[in-house]
This record gives C-alpha cells, structure tokens and sequence, in this order.
C-alpha cells in the first residue's frame, strides 16, 4: 500500500492528564536496591528511579512493548475500520508501518505469549495449545533485553505460570484478570484496587472472564484495569533514567471479555453501526446452542442483535485502550523519550465476536488467528520514505523478539525462529519466510484440532480428527466465507499447500506423517517434546 493511500485511513489522537495510584513492584532481587524496598514508602519502585537534571539520552533505543489481549487485526482506523476510533495507534501507524499479515501462531493466551516469550514456533517452545507457559526457558525475551543493557520492565497481564515469574524482568506491575493459579497470589491490580476501593468488588459488573454479553463498568472509571495498566506504565516512564535503555512491556487484558467499557466509551458507539457477524457457507454446523446458551459459550448462533451488542462492548473497549496508549505515547513525548524509542503494538490472538457462529478464540480463522501489529521506530534509524506504509509479507509473534534485539544491537539467539521485522522495513525482503504455520491443540471440542499454513493469499487448514480440509482465498475473500477445498478450480493449489504443510511437520514424525501423507485422527499433544520441564510444577 503507498503511503498516501495508506495515511487517508489516519486520523490524529490526543492524550489526557493521568491519575497516579500507590502501587508494589515484584522485583528480582539481583536488580538494585531500590527494586525491592518498601512498597509503601517507595511506590512504583525502579531501580532507574531517582532522576538527575543532566541526565543524557540512552545510546540504545528504548523499546516499548505494548499489546492488547484478544484484540481483533481489523478493529483499528489504519486497518480500513471506518467504524472503529482508535487515533492514537493510527498515529503510531503514521509513523511507523502496518504489517497487513500478522499472525498468532497458537491462538490462545498462554501458547501466543510462549512464542514472544521465546521468539519460537510452537513446535519449538512446546506448547502446542492452551496450557501453562514454562517457568523457564533457555532464551527469554525481557532476559535478552536485561543482557543487552536494558532496565526490563513488565506491567498488567502476563499470564506465565508461576503468576510472579519474572523470565528475566528486573520487575513487575500485573493484572491477571482474576486468575488464583498460585498459592497465595494476589495480583498487584486487585491489591491496589483493594486499598484503593476499600469494601468494593473488583468484578462488580457481572459479566466472565470469557462471556459474550456486554455491559458499562459499574464503578468509576479510574478503578478500571485498562486505567490502572496505563498509569502504571506512564510512572515507570515518569521514573525512568533516559540515559539508561527500557525495554517496557504494557499489556492490557482487555478488550478479552468482559467487554466492559466505561459509560462515555460505550456511547461512542450504536448497535446498528457495528458490523455484522460474517458467516460462511460452510459454518451452518456452529450455529446450534443450548437454550439459553451458556454466557461462555464458544459457538452458536445468538442472533444478529447478540453479535452487534457483543461488538458495541467490544468497539467500547478498544477506543478506551486507545487513549490510554495515548496516555502513554505522550508522557514519553513529556520526558524527551519518544525520538529514540521503538513501538510495537500487537495481541496474543482476535475475537471471533460471533463470526462463522464461534465465539472466542482458538480457531485458524482470521478473526481469531490474525492480529494487528504496528512498529514505530526511532528518528536515528531512518528509513523516513516507510512511514505511514503498509507491508504485506506474512509476520508472527516470533518475530518480536529478534525485532527488539536487532535495534538494540544485540546477538540474535540461534534457537530464535522468528526474523527481525526491521529486516522488512529496511526492504530486504527477498529471503523473508514465504508462509506462516498455525495450530492449535484440542479446544473447546475434539474437532477443534488444526494445523493450518498462511501466505496472507490463501489459507490451508486440516483438522486433525478426520482429515477435512479447508482453502480460502483471502485476497478475495477475507471473511473467509467460502471454502474452495471442494472446489474443482482451486484442486491444485488444495494439493501444493497440502503438500507444503506436510513437509513443516514431518519433522515431527509419525505421530503426524506417515509414508508422505498426514496422518488422520491422531491423539491430541497439548505440549509437544521440546518443551522445558520443571520438576517443581511438572510443566509438561
């Protein structure tokens, strides 16, 4: 896409004045003092803390990670949503380029965050679908960045197990939605929330951690998980040393469900221009459910007025993220960060909202699978003729890590799979991977079972229980509504990508290919042989 096609789609954001909440770091102990000393007397604390007048610029660049939870590729203004507001990532993607076809590789939770974890396909990590993430790894993105010279923090959802795990973080701030995986833990959001708001629920709205339904937060805005991420984040930029490089991760949990904007959010939008559920002539077999379905319910038909109700939330949510990424952008802008700091935005995996009669996520399907990245990067880089451009070449959560090191001018791991997104944006292209894998173990129901390969062409997908097959050609088809894996015209190319996603797992053996062929009906692997173990939680 030219650029001057790509900047109509843009519009411009503002940023609004913050709130400052009283907050307790988890710090690893081998970081400064000043990491681990009494929260209450020292909130937000940070070994970089403590700034000087004369402080200098950092001679890396700072990275900030920011990423959304089940954020959808296409609920964002530079991704050609005329509905959705989201000015300030628009901004950012007018300073930097839209990546057309990014990808989850694993689209659930716990597997996406392995993979930027690792900078691995799942194979190579190990999980291979919904499970818990390894305490340790050999290669761990904030460890590598920690190595390279930079302070390493980590703020809102991380969803590693252990829940305090660092994985190399000098420290972190998280909100893990409600989740009481480990003895004892409480997470720093409901902590703060709990001194903040003393007697009041957290959860106080009514809708699951995985419900469709939507609905106003009942309590003030500024107890909100989305407002705590953010302001919790812009202190650490507010306390940073800018002569030292900070690698900051924000994740936000939502908009994952509960789909619960603030009031003013919500009324940004109406019923009748959310966009309708896209459902293929293949999906009729979703469209069954309980009556009443269940609030958590992974498919069914639920009616148009459910899946534009659901969208409203939704839509809601991502407009509020995007003012406090505002919120965020600007206070580097405020401490004289922003011209050498590298942005990245993206999600672990989509939302189905109703597409094809599937809720939630765990599917090949672009509404779950594809995700939206947007990289910005520092004024000293160059490259100035690529921004506000758009980059077609098939991307993953992979690639991140190598991307972080390849500013910081850090060695790239051998065991990292994935490839440096700057790489692209440079134009050196030409040995760029022609294809992403996808897949995902039993989800939801055994035929929820897949392996599936992308180009941002055409999309190849088997299901493991029977062998069926789907082929959707997604330049001319991206709702995905007609699957040509029937098609006589199409035969071919059903063969060649049948053929390519053979090859990518033969390396697996038998228990996926036999004598050429892929095998059918073959027993669910939740994780795979590589994965580490750890003895003490038997992560396996």
């Amino acid at each position: 896409m030219e650029r001057r096609d790509f900047l109509k789609s843009l519009t411009a954001g503002a940023a609004i004045a913050s709130l400052t909440p009283a907050l307790s770091a988890v710090s690893d102990p081998s970081a400064a003092p000043d990491a681990s000393a009494n929260p209450k007397a020292t909130p937000n604390a940070s070994p970089r803390a403590n700034l000087t007048a004369g402080s200098k610029a950092s001679p890396k660049p700072h990275v900030l990670f920011l990423m959304a939870d089940q954020f959808r590729w296409d609920c964002m203004g530079c991704a050609g949503n005329r509905v959705i507001r989201t000015p300030n990532l628009d901004a950012i993607a007018h300073e930097g380029v839209v990546f057309q076809n990014a990808y989850s590789s694993t689209p659930t939770c716990t597997p996406a965050r392995a993979g930027l974890l690792t900078g691995q396909a799942p194979w190579h990590h190990g999980m291979l679908g919904y499970g818990a993430v390894a305490e340790h790894y050999p290669v761990e993105m904030p460890r590598c960045l920690r190595e390279a010279g930079y302070y390493t923090f980590g703020v809102g959802k991380m969803h590693w197990f252990p829940q305090k795990t660092l994985h190399g973080f000098h420290g972190t701030l998280v909100d893990e939605s409600g989740r009481v995986e480990s003895p004892g833990f409480i997470s720093d959001y409901r902590r703060w929330f709990r001194d903040e708001a003393p007697g009041q629920d957290p959860d106080a709205t009514g809708i699951g951690w995985n419900d469709y339904q939507a609905g106003v937060y009942a309590l003030d805005e500024k107890l909100h998980p989305t407002v705590w991420t953010a302001q919790t984040a812009l202190e650490q930029i507010r306390r940073c040393d800018p002569a030292v490089p900070l690698f900051l991760k924000v994740s936000f949990a939502r908009p994952h469900s509960p789909y619960d904007p603030p009031a003013r959010f919500m009324n940004l939008y109406k019923e009748e221009d959310m966009p309708a559920a896209v459902v293929g002539d293949w999906a009729a077999k979703y469209a069954p459910h309980a009556d009443p379905p269940p609030s958590d319910a992974w498919h069914g038909d639920l009616g148009e007025v459910q899946a534009l109700k659901s969208r409203r939330g939704y839509y809601g949510s991502v407009s509020f993220i995007d003012e406090q990424i505002g919120k965020i952008v600007q206070t580097l802008k405020d401490r004289g960060m922003y011209d050498n700091t590298l942005i990245l935005f993206t999600s672990d995996h989509g939302d189905m909202l109703g597409d094809h009669n599937l809720w939630r996520k765990s599917y090949a399907y672009e509404s779950s699978a594809h995700v939206p990245m947007l990289l910005r990067w520092p004024r000293n880089m160059g490259m100035e003729g690529k921004r506000g451009t758009a980059l077609p070449q098939p991307v993953e959560l992979r690639d991140l890590l190598p991307t972080f090191l390849d500013a910081a001018g850090a060695p790239i791991p051998k065991s990292v799979d994935g490839a440096s997104l700057l790489e692209l944006v440079r134009g050196n292209t030409a040995k760029w991977r022609p294809w992403i894998d996808l897949e995902h173990a039993v989800c939801y129901s055994k035929e929820n079972h897949w392996n599936a390969l992308t180009d941002g062409r055409f999309k190849y997908i088997y299901f493991a229980l029977d062998g069926s097959e789907q082929l959707f050609d997604l330049r001319k088809d991206r709702g995905e509504r007609r699957d040509l894996s029937n098609d006589p015209a199409y035969s071919a190319i059903l063969k060649e990508w049948r053929e390519r996603l053979t090859r990518h797992l033969a390396e697996r053996g038998p228990s996926y290919v036999v004598d050429g062929k892929l095998v059918k009906g073959r027993k669910n692997m939740l994780y795979g042989p590589l994965i580490p173990v750890d003895e003490a939680t038997s992560v396996r």
